[in-house]
């Protein structure tokens, strides 16, 4: 819904009224609910699970905060809070400790476990998967999930986890998903209530802090619109027209200029200076403000060039609380580590109210910019994109230096998706009557342009799921080979490449229960009823033929099918379950069971004929893992795991065979701790800009070198197997952070190993947490030695700023 209508008021009234809870909720809420959030959390209170579509900072979290409340009404619920970021999962665990008390809250991130057991549990979407997975006990008597963005899905490398955890939670489990405002909320509200049931779509395009858009064109804010709310219709103001024509210049009344005079204006052409819009906005009390800039070293940059003008936005009471809140958190630092992430210039910009926001920032630096910013202690923040995903930090204003951003290839507009999202952290609920976004005027700025990206507030939401190893054994293991195609079948991928298949799983789905619970009413003590009832329909068949036939075919023709008749009869007879006394009424059951039995062969045939194309990326996923033996058949042919197979079930990422087969063969046998870390590193480390591959001089020494060296031929091998199978591979290891790694591990300096590693602190922290995550697997599934290895080595990488990192 846009702005709601006096009708949907007057609905979202009348289920206040009907939903005790709701009003319970409401009354003790800090202010009135919307009536977006009304409809939400009445379907919630009626059983039913919700998708909720709208705009960042819109309040979509507050029916994930009613999920809680009535979970807490029942005195054995449990509620699971997923999110995509582990820095969103420990701002939410915080936010219910202060709300319900520790002892009702956990979290589980991964490399933190707290309180596991308790009612409200925040973890990462990875973890929820991998309980499923194990058929964990924690999950007994979880009554909802909440599903913080949910339009992750769409990740190219983690939104298939989003469509595991969709498709495998128990059914009985009530779904709370939240989204941004995507184009396409129907269609995936579709596939929800395709595979999870009663599930109502609640879509929302109104910001409850309305947005005034501008552009900043020499020292003039300019509005974007020729007035407010004109957003719809794109009616661009004449006068920042009128000034693109000009050149970002502002022509003398009565005075004719030639363009040449104003080329001779101050450099920028019409580009204000970043100093220059910090006063203004000040200047305006547009703070606190948030530039975007897409890049880090830009952030970074920015922050320099300002504090270089001799900027000082805070008063003396503010400076003295940041440098104590800043020494709290940081205590634990190592003071010859402070010097080498650059701490006391990070603190002079925090207390001059000034500070950067991105992913190579230590994760402690980052908490405390964020925590700074929302006491209105920080007042301006260069940060890249990724603040824009989820953290609760709202401002006053939004600043886009420029509109388009460089993708890893090539320098390209961002979507009207991505400018929704930006712009969606402007203005702050109970504090201001309007965000603002400010754009900054560049060269060749089209206000048309601009005024259409601004007005497109949606974009759609795809699937990125495809079947990997480690999801085909797991399935396999609990659902058989089948059954696990029926299931992928319902994915949202295969919806989107044709919803009917989606629905026909289902009905198989449903047909396979019955015929379960059908077969089991038909058991008989004596022997298999199945069989008795197969001959039952045999003697019918041939019964029902010779009726047909009557004299047909001649006496000869006749006696063979007579003779066929007494045969059947004989050998049912014969069969034990010919004297059991409820013989009949197991004989209505397989009846039963037969008519349903062939209408859902009949169902999977039409399935099959359909193009599946998430069935046959699995199809060759498993043909790739019977030919290295983690799946064989049984003597009965049905497909299962071997003992690999089932260590392959616990190694989770992108490599996951690679690591599973380097275990099985045995190649990392000779390693230490250190060179274990190395070649774990080598394993999840993604270079951004090189091939990743550093020289051989650049690699730890001893044992090392030829391990990886055979791992490499390994992962050769399997390309080419993958290749003939036609699935996509993976790319080659990245080894340039591996002796950085090695060197980590075994005790070198931060200032040694920053050097070494060319990267950023927060970077190199992020790379240990990965490395750390497939060491501590490797622990776990590796026999022997390897795993006590594996245990050192995840010991040896956990220290210093790792350590103090995992802790947040």
């Amino acid at each position: 819904m846009s702005d709601p209508s006096p009708a949907e008021r007057f609905a979202a009234a009348a289920a206040l009224r009907q939903h005790p809870r709701l009003r319970a909720f409401r009354d003790q809420a800090a202010f009135d609910l919307d009536p977006f959030q009304q409809t939400a959390c009445a379907a919630l209170e009626e059983g039913r699970s919700v998708l909720v579509a709208a705009p960042t900072g819109a309040g979509k979290t507050i029916v994930a905060e009613f999920g809680v409340f009535l979970a807490m009404f029942d005195p054995r619920a449990k509620i699971f809070y997923t999110a995509p970021m582990k820095a969103l999962s420990n701002q939410k665990y915080n936010e219910f400790v202060a709300t319900y008390g520790a002892s009702e809250v956990g979290l589980l991130t991964g490399d933190t476990n707290i309180n596991a057991s308790a009612r409200i549990v925040v973890m990462t979407t990875e973890v929820l998967r991998n309980m499923l997975y194990a058929d964990s006990d924690l999950l007994r008597d979880l009554a909802y999930v909440v599903m913080d963005e949910v339009h992750y899905l769409a990740d190219r490398f983690r939104g298939a986890v989003w469509e595991e955890v969709i498709i495998h939670l128990p059914p009985e489990v009530r779904m709370i998903s939240l989204s941004a405002t995507v184009s396409n909320a129907e269609e995936f509200g579709d596939w929800l209530q395709a595979v999870r049931g009663d599930t109502d779509v609640i879509v929302s395009e109104t910001r409850p802090v309305p947005l005034e858009q501008h552009v900043v064109v020499r020292s003039k804010m300019v509005d974007l619109f020729d007035s407010s709310g004109q957003a719809a219709t794109n009616r661009v103001n004449p006068e920042l027209v009128q000034l693109a024509r000009a050149g970002g210049h502002t022509p003398h009344r009565g005075r004719q200029h030639h363009p040449r005079r104003w080329e001779k204006r101050a450099e920028g052409d019409g580009r204000a200076s970043r100093a220059d819009i910090v006063g203004m906005l000040q200047q305006r009390d547009l703070l606190p403000a948030i530039f975007f800039i897409f890049s880090r070293a830009g952030c970074d940059g920015a922050v320099t060039q300002l504090l270089r003008t001799g900027v000082r936005l805070t008063e003396a009471h503010e400076r003295e609380e940041i440098r104590q809140i800043v020494e709290e958190r940081c205590r634990t630092l190592r003071d010859d580590d402070l010097a080498v992430l650059g701490y006391w210039e990070w603190l002079d910009g925090l207390q001059r109210g000034v500070a950067a926001h991105h992913a190579g920032m230590l994760p402690a630096f980052k908490e405390v910019v964020e925590e700074l910013f929302q006491k209105k202690l920080v007042k301006v923040v260069f940060a890249t994109e990724t603040l824009a995903l989820g953290i609760n930090m709202p401002a006053r204003t939004v600043v886009l230096e420029k509109l388009e951003k460089f993708n890893g290839e090539a320098r390209v507009p961002i979507t009207p998706g991505e400018y929704t999202q930006l712009t969606g952290r402007a203005g702050r609920r109970g504090i201001d009557t309007q965000g603002h976004s400010v754009i900054q005027w560049t060269n060749g700025l089209d206000p048309q342009a601009v005024a259409s990206l601004a007005s497109r507030r949606t974009y759609p939401l795809n699937s990125s799921f495809r079947p990997t190893y480690n999801m085909a054994v797991n399935l396999i293991e609990q659902f058989g080979r089948q059954r696990t195609r029926e299931i992928l079948e319902s994915s949202f991928a295969q919806f989107q490449a044709d919803r009917a298949v989606v629905d026909l799983a289902r009905t198989v789905r449903k047909q396979q229960a019955s015929l379960e619970g059908y077969a089991q009413s038909m058991q008989c003590h004596l022997g298999d009823f199945g069989e008795y009832a197969a001959l039952r329909r045999e003697l019918s068949d041939l019964e029902r033929l010779r009726a047909q036939k009557g004299e047909a075919g001649g006496r000869a023709e006749r006696d063979r099918r007579q003779r066929q008749i007494e045969g059947v009869r004989t050998r049912m007879r014969k069969h034990p379950c010919h004297g059991c006394a409820d013989r009949e009424a197991h004989s209505r059951w397989a009846e039963r069971w037969w008519r349903l039995k062939r209408e859902s062969d009949k169902v999977s045939r039409q399935i099959h004929g359909r193009t599946g194309a998430v069935a046959q990326v699995f199809d060759r996923v498993v043909d790739v893992l019977r030919r290295l033996d983690y799946l064989v058949p049984d003597e009965h042919g049905r497909l299962g795991l071997s003992h690999d197979g089932r260590a392959l079930r616990r190694i989770y990422g992108e490599r996951d065979l690679l690591v599973a087969e380097s275990l099985r063969t045995g190649l990392w046998n000779d390693l230490d701790a250190p060179s274990l870390a190395a070649m774990a590193c080598a394993i999840v480390f993604e270079a951004r800009r090189d091939d990743g591959q550093a020289p051989e001089y650049a690699l730890p020494r001893g044992a090392f070198r030829p391990a990886l060296e055979r791992t490499q031929l390994l992962w050769a091998e399997l390309d080419d197997l993958e290749q003939e199978h036609k699935l996509p591979g993976t790319i080659p290891l990245a080894t340039t952070l591996s002796l950085p790694m090695y060197q980590w591990a075994n005790g070198a300096p931060l200032e040694k190993v920053l050097r070494e590693a060319g990267l950023a602190a927060g970077d190199f922290v992020r790379w240990c947490k990965q490395t750390i995550d497939l060491l501590d697997q490797i622990s776990i599934v590796a026999d022997g030695q390897v795993g006590r290895t594996a245990r050192a080595a995840l010991d040896g990488v956990r220290r210093g700023i790792v350590a103090y990192s995992s802790v947040a």
